[in-house]
């Protein structure tokens, strides 16, 4: 049924014009991360997202501005446990991802003014283990 009183909607978040400008370099940044791990394939995942996959099985996204949420971020594979002690520990970079969450994913923002980039890598490589076929996650230190 089509909304016939559209000025009720909640406003869609937008991106700010740093959140654009860093969002290219930052992407390329951890495209290079993640495709440093082997056999490691990125497509095209929805408008604007990546889809990083060992085989036939994904073990992370980089998200941007997911359904209107007006974040960029890194999503990936994590346990339960991981994923509440990072949230509870820094909560402005991590958050519970939509969809994922509940699968024990944890997001982190990449369009904050820092980003902690050994914990991006940590945080891939982690992931990368979990899916990967053993004889590729002995591969990685």
């Amino acid at each position: 049924m089509k909304n016939r009183f559209p000025e009720l909607r909640a406003p869609a978040l937008t991106l700010t014009s740093n959140q654009l400008s860093a969002s290219v370099p930052r992407r390329t940044r951890l495209v290079k991360i993640c495709e440093s791990l082997p056999e490691v394939v990125t497509e095209v995942a929805g408008d604007q997202h990546i889809a990083f996959r060992i085989r036939k099985r994904i073990f992370a996204y980089y998200l941007f501005d997911h359904h209107g949420d007006g974040m960029i971020a890194f999503t990936c594979k994590s346990s339960l446990s991981e994923q509440r002690r990072l949230v509870k520990d820094d909560p402005i970079s991590f958050f519970v991802p939509a969809y994922l969450g509940s699968k024990g994913w944890i997001a982190i923002r990449l369009d904050l003014d820092e980003v902690d980039w050994d914990t991006v890598a940590e945080l891939a490589r982690r992931a990368y283990q979990e899916i990967a076929p053993r004889k590729l996650a002995t591969m990685i230190e």
